[in-house]
């Protein structure tokens, strides 16, 4: 399952230009990227949701995905077990079979004591997990999920984590989008995406270690372009060593994203 050189176009504007993944089974692939990066548009691709306009998405048949979109991916106004026969239905399960897949995923979720209340009425956290148990109703090859955990409190964020990690280490490729640059840094590979365009794609630490140049704090930046506010003073990236008289710090996947972010501005 992969994306090859991918480019997507909405009339004149190109949403996504050249883009390229990997989705293996058992694995958690991150998208990274701020609003209009391209990350909804990539998954809607991938989930044949989008024309694209050039490049190839080889993923299973659509009955064999599993799809949560941002905002819950589930209906306000049906309960719990009515989104579950909703859902389940469209994909061919009903009785024992359904009832016992619903049991299994909506238990590991904390839902079992909300079955009976409408989803418009569950807190966000909570109807995002439920948005997680449809996706992954039908045991799908691949779930894609879009930024499953934005606006959702820390501990929800953990159990969601918990459910992802679960559905990957049972077999099941993930590819996720998220705004959170610490969720990226959990998963087997991140694709960090602005306008469109790919800027980083690996596995995290690979990122990181390979990276050319170093990272210094400083209260007094002396390459303006390529320093960014960091708490109370900021981060600096020089491309070979630390000025003298500075020490390095240790740089993370947000510094390097950042940094390549930085440097595809023009001069």
């Amino acid at each position: 399952m992969s994306v090859r050189n991918l480019t997507v176009r909405f009339g004149d504007v190109v949403a996504l230009e050249d883009v390229s993944l990997d989705t293996p089974i058992g694995h958690i692939t991150a998208i990274v990227g701020g609003d209009g990066a391209g990350k909804t548009t990539l998954l809607k691709a991938m989930a044949g949701l989008v024309p694209i306009t050039s490049g190839t998405v080889d993923t299973p048949p659509r009955e064999r995905m599993g799809f949560m979109p941002t905002g819950a991916g589930s209906w306000a106004d049906l309960s719990v077990d009515e989104n579950v026969a909703f859902v389940g239905g469209s994909y061919g399960l009903s009785g024992d079979a359904l009832a016992q897949r619903a049991g299994e995923l909506l238990q590991r979720a904390g839902l079992s004591e909300a079955r009976d209340r409408l989803a418009g009425r569950l807190s966000g956290g909570m109807r995002n997990k439920l948005g997680f148990c449809l996706a992954m109703l039908h045991e799908p090859d691949l779930l894609v999920l879009d930024e499953p955990s934005t606006g959702v409190d820390p501990v929800s964020r953990v159990e969601l984590w918990r459910l992802i990690s679960e559905a990957a280490a049972r077999g099941t490729a993930v590819v996720l989008a998220t705004t959170y640059v610490d969720e990226a840094e959990r998963s087997g590979s991140v694709l960090v995406l602005d306008q469109g365009r790919s800027l980083l794609y690996g596995r995290p630490p690979e990122i990181v270690s390979g990276y050319p140049g170093v990272v210094v704090e400083t209260t007094t930046p002396q390459r303006s372009q390529f320093a960014w506010r960091h708490a109370t003073s900021f981060r600096e990236w020089w491309p070979h060593t630390a000025p003298d008289g500075i020490e390095a710090t240790d740089m993370t996947l947000e510094d390097v994203a950042i940094i390549e972010s930085l440097r595809q501005e023009p001069a």
